[in-house]
């Protein structure tokens, strides 16, 4: 395990609770799990780096449980509590620094852990139905959260008594009618104060907390389904987008506009990342596949079928490809032993002789029926 662990470049969790990890110069993927009887309780909801190196992953899980996997051993070497029952699925995973965890629920509860002590040191409530917490990469005591009625907040964990920024919420429709709001993702745009948000009601908007106006600076749409997951290429001025639907969109994030869209997708997407110096976004979802996409054209580069259901993706820093060679379409050694699976376990069915047709009678059949007439 310790040799595979060290291969991939791409980890993901899955409903089922395994931790799978992609080797892309290989095709190949590999399962990293810690029980023989898994259960719905262990299916993975985050997943983030535990330090600086990316020599650690943490994995949290249904059950308010944090385990840490090693890259270097491939194996689990530590499980920690982080959360009750009533806190409902990680929305949000983070680190401060080597020593400090960042966790948040679906109930609103934001809590910073320390490796020493079994109870957090510092918790916060950003309120309810929370569906992300996200960290700013750069200002890593930042953190930004939002839900379901439940409009985008940033908090400094250093002073967490009241949110830094609380955005306002959209002006009335045309009949003067409440606009609902309910954000499902949020990212820190590149070398600003900026953040981008995507809503279950297909809107993609822009918030500026140094701009007095705590209302969207740029509003756009895209499509017609909820957006699940958005990612923030390291180009900046676009963001990529996915929904409910399987659709992948680049957005321009000055004009609005959509610049073009990924296919190839078959489920709602969970989780998306763009490389953070690489021009390639990673998805993953329900119809349980891996795909990178190039950003430049558009086109799928990877696709690695991985059998069960995905949550959530991390890449790592590094060349994705290892120092492999890129193959144009290719499908994931998995897929190929899937198939070989399916084939193996197959009914064997007897030939069964074609009936023939008034068409493909014998000749010899067709004179004797002329020389009858």
């Amino acid at each position: 395990m310790e040799d595979r662990s060290r291969l991939c470049s791409v980890w993901l969790g899955s409903e089922t609770g395994i931790l799978k990890g992609v080797s892309v110069s290989r095709k190949q993927a590999f399962n990293f799990c810690n029980t023989s009887q898994l259960s719905r309780d262990q299916e993975v909801r985050a997943l983030c780096w535990g330090d600086a190196a990316e020599s650690e992953l943490l994995v949290g899980s249904v059950d308010g449980t944090v385990k840490t996997f090693s890259v270097e051993k491939g194996v689990f070497t530590e499980t920690r509590r982080c959360g009750e029952t009533a806190d409902g699925c990680f929305t949000g995973l983070a680190t401060l620094g080597d020593s400090a965890l960042v966790t948040c629920g679906e109930c609103g509860t934001v809590r910073v852990w320390r490796e020493d002590r079994s109870e957090a040191v510092m918790e916060l409530n950003a309120g309810k139905n929370v569906c992300r917490m996200r960290q700013n990469p750069v200002h890593r005591h930042k953190v930004a959260t939002g839900g379901k009625e439940n409009g985008l907040k940033m908090w400094d964990l250093e002073r967490p008594e009241k949110p830094v920024f609380t955005a306002k919420n959209l002006r009335d429709d045309w009949l003067d009618l409440r606009r609902p709001h309910w954000v499902r993702d949020v990212g820190f745009i590149p070398d600003s104060d900026k953040m981008v948000t995507c809503t279950g009601y297909h809107q993609v908007h822009v918030f500026d907390p140094s701009s007095p106006q705590r209302r969207p600076v740029l509003e756009a749409e895209y499509g017609e389904y909820p957006l699940t997951a958005l990612s923030l290429p390291a180009a900046g001025n676009t963001v990529v987008v996915g929904n409910t639907h399987g659709q992948i969109a680049v957005l321009d994030l000055r004009k609005g506009l959509v610049r073009g869209c990924l296919k190839g997708l078959a489920g709602g997407v969970r989780g998306l990342q763009c490389h953070p110096s690489q021009p390639v976004v990673a998805s993953c979802g329900l119809d349980r596949f891996l795909r990178i996409h190039a950003l430049e054209d558009r086109k799928v580069q990877h696709k690695v079928y991985l059998k069960s259901r995905l949550n959530c993706l991390l890449l790592a820093s590094r060349d994705l490809e290892d120092g492999g060679g890129v193959t144009e379409q290719g499908e994931s050694q998995v897929v190929k032993e899937e198939e070989d699976e399916l084939w193996d376990a197959m009914e064997q069915v007897q030939d069964v002789q074609k009936r023939k047709t008034d068409d493909e009678e014998q000749p010899q059949e067709k004179r004797s029926r002329k020389g009858q007439d």
